[in-house]
């Protein structure tokens, strides 16, 4: 048995204008397989940079899909399911490849491995808010870096979904987060969302900004989304030991440079690392899982845009930089 989904598309490469909503014919899950009707889906800078060609993998096309973050329920599982059953509330788990899987639709089928629960009393547009910020704060912080009480961590872009999830999960541990944004503008609300300090990048220096902040000592972690000519000289802000990881690269001027700071620890970090394993999944479901219900994790919503339709909208969002937190669209 086929049904059929509206379904985020796009057949060439450029801005918000080529995505396109288009109906597809969706096959029964297969072995292994479930099928999800998703109830809101969550904007990631990612999506933004695969559309336009200049993420670290490029779109199957034409007829690619987009998207890694839903929330919604289970319709049907296919043979050999044993995790899921049919009303289920579930969180795409964000660790696929977009041109196949990409969730931003009315229904899609999933491999079991591409889901985990939603957990309980979290309702869609939350639910599309939350997996792929914190697991990518969580994983990068605590499993990666090895985020300890009283640490320093400064966290760049710090607006962004992940960013205003760093700040919580760094608050969450006992550490102190330092942030950065563009602008003045952004300096009051990152402050509310429990910045104990806010780096305005094109007024002031982040290096001597974060050494003076920590009494010229320097950060423990720098937590860093931005990447490009700045990515190496970060490593000033760091302690020595200390700990530098870069997850993003909004600035793609050049190839991200090693600082020459030693000693100094350097990771990269893609959330398919925790992602991609089922106990990976199983340890980021749980923090996020405790995290919502104790409530130290809170998602930060910038917009909530209401049908598929406005999916182009959302996009003009992201691409504009001008909102904190995610940007949700609910079906």
């Amino acid at each position: 048995m086929t049904t059929s989904a509206r379904t985020v598309l796009f057949h060439e490469i450029g801005g918000p204008d080529v995505l396109t909503v288009e109906e597809v014919e969706l096959p029964a899950p297969g072995t292994g397989e479930v099928l999800v009707k998703v109830e809101a889906v969550g904007l990631n800078r990612a999506e933004a940079m695969f559309r336009s060609g200049t993420y670290y993998y490029q779109p199957t096309l034409p007829g690619s899909r987009i998207g890694y973050e839903a929330a919604g329920e289970v319709e049907a599982v296919g043979e050999g399911v044993t995790e899921f059953a049919p009303g289920d509330k579930v969180l795409a788990a964000a660790n696929f490849e977009l041109s196949a899987h990409g969730v931003h639709a009315e229904r899609v089928v999933l491999p079991v491995g591409g889901l985990v629960p939603r957990p309980a009393g979290v309702d869609a547009v939350t639910g599309a808010a939350v997996w792929l910020t914190y697991t990518t704060a969580y994983g990068a912080l605590i499993e990666r870096a090895g985020l300890v009480p009283g640490q320093r961590v400064l966290i760049t872009g710090a607006s962004s979904g992940v960013g205003t999830a760093a700040i919580q999960v760094v608050r969450r541990a006992g550490a102190v987060p330092i942030v950065t944004t563009r602008t003045e503008a952004k300096r009051e609300r990152l402050l509310e969302l429990g910045a104990e300090h806010v780096i305005v990048s094109d007024s002031e220096d982040v290096v001597k900004e974060a050494r003076r902040l920590t009494g010229g000592r320097g950060v423990d972690i720098v937590l860093d989304a931005i990447g490009g000519p700045a990515f190496a000289e970060l490593g000033g802000a760091v302690v020595t030991d200390g700990t530098l990881v870069g997850y993003g690269w909004l600035d793609d001027r050049q190839p991200i440079l090693l600082p020459r700071q030693w000693p100094l620890t350097v990771h990269g970090y893609a959330d398919i690392a925790l992602t991609g394993t089922p106990e990976g999944r199983h340890r980021g479901a749980h923090y996020l899982g405790s995290g919502l219900t104790d409530g130290t994790l809170r998602p930060v919503i910038a917009e909530v845009y209401d049908g598929l339709d406005r999916i182009r909208d959302a996009h003009r969002l992201m691409e504009s930089n001008t909102h904190t937190g995610k940007i949700v669209v609910r079906l």
